[in-house]
């Protein structure tokens, strides 16, 4: 089983940025595929960002390519979301999630329990 424990949420005004981290415990991550999803109120979850496991391809939605950047150390067993000219609507749940396969757009076998981004207009 792995753990992810997620950190860095918060409040920021349009325009800030955030960088969000997960910690994960129970396994080593080094060959999982990792990545975030995020679900904001009322609306479906929906898939951010993914990198590999050796962080040589990182994957974004459109709605955050060039703003988002997902990294990973996996030495530290942590995989990062740097967030950039946050908007209003980047406003959600952002989870942490990782795969020993592969992350898809619509799932993966591990979850963490989400950290709360709010970006004021």
């Amino acid at each position: 089983q792995v753990q992810l424990v997620e950190s860095g949420g918060g409040l920021v005004q349009a325009g800030g940025s955030l960088r969000l981290s997960c910690a994960a415990s129970g396994r080593t991550i080094s060959s999982y595929d990792l990545g975030w999803f995020r679900q904001a109120p009322g609306k479906e979850r929906e898939f951010v960002a993914r990198v590999t496991w050796d962080g040589g391809h990182a994957y974004y939605a459109v709605s955050v390519k060039g703003r988002f950047t997902i990294s990973r150390d996996n030495a530290k067993n942590t995989v990062y979301l740097q967030m950039n000219s946050l908007k209003p609507d980047d406003t959600a749940v952002y989870y942490c999630v990782a795969d020993p396969f592969i992350v898809t757009t619509t799932k993966a076998a591990y979850w963490g329990q989400g950290t709360q981004v709010t970006v004021s207009s």
